[in-house]
């Protein structure tokens, strides 16, 4: 259901009752119209001057965010004029202890709020009638929760809002983990066994490196009774 912002009253310039003991008909309904349109460009112009108002606040803001910008540019056009990479040598030290950017931009909060409501939608909210006064029963529910909630709940929507954002998010979550411990399995099952690389007795190939090339024991032959196991002189021969 579309939010009308402005409303000219009255919608009707002709229609009403005509009052008892009127004379002439045609020209009381004549004076009533005629004073229905005068109330209609009455409210035309009030709501044009909120127009223009808003247009002008906008305006402004709009030129003021360009001055910054502009303000911005010169200063980095001058900046980079004087730079000259054949003098200045930065080191790579120097680059580490500057400090990192950062932005003095002010972002824009609570854009829908009670203080930015337009003045004709404020006038409109302000004629509506106040909703019944259910908090009164709050104190006798065993619940304890708001009895006026149940009729009129403004913070509605952005608590549905805050739940459907946490879900998502918590469901990102789990799709992650998921992903995470599918791609752990597929790794594990795909993966080769390595054979196992045997050790090295550098104790016993340096002892063998001590002999000359005829006294060294080898493997396929029998090893020397004159020699221990790991390649060492007996001390008894």
């Amino acid at each position: 259901m579309p939010l009308v912002k402005r409303i000219i009253e009255p919608r009707y310039l002709c229609r009403g009752a005509l009052p008892d003991g009127v004379a002439s008909e045609l020209e009381c309904v004549t004076n009533s119209t005629l004073a229905a349109v005068i109330k209609q460009l009455g409210g035309l112009s009030r709501h044009a001057e909120d127009i223009f108002g808003e247009l002008f606040t906008e305006a402004n803001s709009f030129y003021l965010r360009m001055n910054s910008l502009q303000e911005r540019v010169d200063l980095l056009a001058v900046k980079v004029t004087q730079l000259d990479s054949t003098v200045e040598e930065v080191s790579l030290q120097d680059i580490n202890m500057r400090k990192a950017f950062r932005s003095s931009t002010i972002q824009d909060q609570q854009v829908v709020s009670r203080s930015s409501i337009p003045n004709p939608v404020l006038e409109m909210y302000r004629r509506c009638d106040k909703p019944p006064p259910l908090n009164i029963l709050t104190p006798y529910r065993d619940d304890k929760k708001d009895g006026l909630k149940f009729y009129t709940d403004p913070s509605y929507f952005f608590n549905l809002w805050k739940e459907k954002m946490l879900q998502a998010t918590e469901n990102k979550r789990k799709e992650k983990r998921r992903q995470k411990e599918q791609r752990h399995v597929e790794e594990s099952s795909g993966r080769e066994v390595k054979k196992v690389r045997k050790a090295r007795n550098r104790r016993q190939e340096w002892n063998l490196m001590a002999y000359d090339k005829e006294l060294r024991p080898d493997a396929r032959v029998t090893p020397s009774p004159y020699h221990t196991s790991d390649g060492s002189m007996s001390p008894d021969r």
